[in-house]
């Protein structure tokens, strides 16, 4: 018997559908935020590989950072990310925000990635 999906899955798959229709072969800033972490990865659904992550968790971050559920983190990992593609040779992408809204650690993720040279 087939699960029924609750509204997230619905939203999160809603979003997804919208963003491949508009990539044009561009690999998408997909981001996950939970209750005390944020994490980014850079994904090329054409080849099916991740280009480039970062999250909170990571250990030189732990001890930078006071938690991992703020905005200065969310900054943190939005140039993270970006320095990351830089290095793998990617500065077009397309963002999926994975049905949150944007505002709050998704939008300063979003903007950091912007001033470390992503464009989207």
């Amino acid at each position: 018997m087939a699960e029924k999906k609750g509204a997230e899955d619905r939203r999160k798959a809603r979003v997804r559908r919208a963003i491949q229709k508009a990539a044009n072969g561009r690999p998408r800033l997909s981001v996950f935020r939970s209750s005390k972490q944020i994490y980014a990865q850079i994904i090329d659904d054409v080849r099916g590989v991740t280009v480039a992550s970062a999250s909170t968790i990571e250990k030189d971050l732990r001890a930078k950072l006071k938690t991992g559920a703020t905005v200065e983190a969310a900054k943190e990992i939005g140039k993270l990310v970006a320095e990351r593609a830089a290095k793998a040779g990617v500065k077009q992408v397309i963002f999926d925000r994975s049905g949150y809204l944007f505002h709050g650690r998704v939008k300063a993720l979003a903007d950091a990635a912007r001033e470390g040279g992503l464009d989207f």
